[in-house]
């Protein structure tokens, strides 16, 4: 019996279903946190069409997903980009791609938490806590301390948690957005608004190439997170269909939400009001106060601090399965692959991850806000490298089941091809724009380089030496393993 309970890691089988994993992927992605960290910035470089941006942003978003998909059918494993790309390209590119998985999440979850205490103050009418660094700072550790214990004390009670907070924050966005389009047909509006064209929803109606790659950059971070629910693969009832369902479900999710939600700011507030929030993540708050008035505008600060918490902790569990994995693969310390024994989860790579975040966010957040604001930014890099390997690797792992049907060309091969292939080119991209000082917060650089560049980069050229380090010190076994292919049935799903 406890052996058909418990997975091979020692992860906990069957413990929750496909809409929790459903849950966790949209959790992840932070909506209402990142509609309101990015829409200002989107706006100020397609204007109106800022609705296009994050439609053209789903495209390689959802093929990568398909992606995610496949490759999950055929190996359920919870370390997702680092076992596929290891099967599929080889132990290193395995190794980095992994460890790319893991940095991304310890160089945001900081920033999270920094939001949700913030916005806890502010929903409380603490507006002398929340203008102060060491009281927003203080609360910001305490929320990763708890969302590291949530993650702890098992997949069950996660899921139970980001139930509640996906419901408040969806219900809240949604009915902001449905008033103020409401207000916008209606004519009770401010006079800069606007009333929404179809051309807002075409991305050949952007005013140019740059402007459209720019917003496609910023939709790399927007949509970034869906993947949770494939990390949870080993806990996830039907783990071989399931969570691959739902990280593609996801996508779709997200991308009407934000198109919804995005439609609406700019048609109530204008575009010259929104871009004035470029650098400011009040944009939704400030215009939710226009649109819902006191004190219903509470509801929309409520869906920011619960979607900045959610994925406080759900961006916890991609790194520490990832972890878990490499360790029980041998491709890291064998600490970081121990179970809890009571919650059978992996408590020790659980407690890196937060331990790690939080020694990130708190020496940075007391130098200076801007410069961990450059950190995410360089989060792009990590982010567009790891879902073009998987991209990459679902074409190679399947390459020989391409040509047996036009259903597997499509899917398997060309949509995962084109997904990575944009993202690949958003990557390198990503390398010259962060290059500029000027697209640094602080307007800093290193080496001549603008510090995301450096930041993203930096953590990335540092993988490659712990991955030398780690093969020079023996670990023959991992680095011995050789590329491989899908075995024919798995493909055609019968195994």
């Amino acid at each position: 019996m406890q052996g058909r309970q418990i997975s091979e890691k020692g992860l906990k089988r069957d413990a929750i279903g496909f809409v929790e994993a459903l849950v966790i992927g949209i959790a992840s992605t932070a909506p209402a946190y990142s509609l309101a960290a990015v829409i200002g910035l989107i706006v100020v470089t397609a204007g109106a069409q800022a609705p296009a941006v994050l439609l053209a942003s789903f495209v390689p978003m959802f093929f990568i997903a398909a992606a995610f998909y496949y490759m999950n059918r055929a190996d359920q494993d919870a370390g997702t980009t680092f076992s596929w790309v290891t099967r599929a390209m080889g132990p290193y590119a395995g190794w980095i791609g992994g460890w790319a998985v893991g940095v991304t999440g310890i160089l945001v979850i900081g920033s999270l938490a920094d939001v949700a205490a913030r916005y806890t103050y502010l929903l409380l009418g603490f507006g002398g806590p929340a203008e102060s660094k060491g009281a927003v700072m203080l609360l910001a550790v305490v929320y990763i301390a708890l969302m590291t214990l949530v993650c702890i004390l098992g997949i069950e009670p996660s899921a139970r948690l980001q139930n509640v907070l996906i419901v408040a924050q969806i219900a809240a966005l949604l009915l902001f957005a449905a008033v103020a389009l409401v207000r916008v047909f209606g004519g009770s509006v401010p006079d800069t608004a606007l009333t929404p064209e179809a051309s807002w929803f075409s991305p050949f109606a952007v005013p140019d190439s740059t402007a459209l790659i720019s917003g496609l950059l910023v939709g790399v971070f927007i949509y970034w997170g869906w993947e949770s629910s494939v990390n949870i693969t080993e806990e996830v009832e039907d783990s071989a269909s399931a969570p691959g369902r739902a990280a593609v479900l996801s996508t779709v999710v997200l991308l009407v939400t934000y198109v919804f939600v995005a439609t609406a700011v700019v048609a109530f507030a204008g575009p010259d009001t929104v871009g004035g929030f470029a650098d400011d993540d009040a944009v939704l708050s400030t215009v939710a106060t226009g649109v819902l008035g006191s004190p219903l505008d509470k509801i929309v600060v409520l869906a920011v601090l619960t979607s900045a918490l959610a994925s406080t902790q759900t961006t916890i569990l991609p790194g520490s399965r990832t972890f878990l994995s490499m360790a029980f693969a041998g491709a890291m310390p064998e600490a970081l692959g121990r179970m809890h024994r009571r919650y059978l989860t992996p408590h020790v790579s659980t407690i890196v991850v937060g331990v790690l975040a939080t020694a990130w966010y708190v020496p940075l957040n007391i130098l200076s806000e801007n410069f961990l604001y450059d950190t995410i930014s360089a989060l792009s890099l990590m982010i567009a490298f790891y879902y073009s390997l998987t991209g990459f690797s679902c074409a190679i792992y399947y390459r020989k089941e391409l040509l047996k049907s036009v259903r597997n060309f499509l899917f398997i091969g060309a949509a995962p091809l084109l997904g990575a292939g944009l993202l690949a080119y958003l990557f390198v991209r990503s390398l010259v724009d962060l290059s500029d000082p000027g697209a640094s917060n602080t307007g800093g650089s290193l080496f001549g380089l603008g510090l995301p560049l450096v930041v993203g980069v930096g953590f990335l050229l540092l993988g490659v030496i712990l991955m030398v380090l780690w093969r020079f010190v023996g670990n023959e076994r991992f680095f011995a393993r050789r590329p491989e292919t899908v075995d024919p049935d798995v493909a055609a799903g019968r195994g």
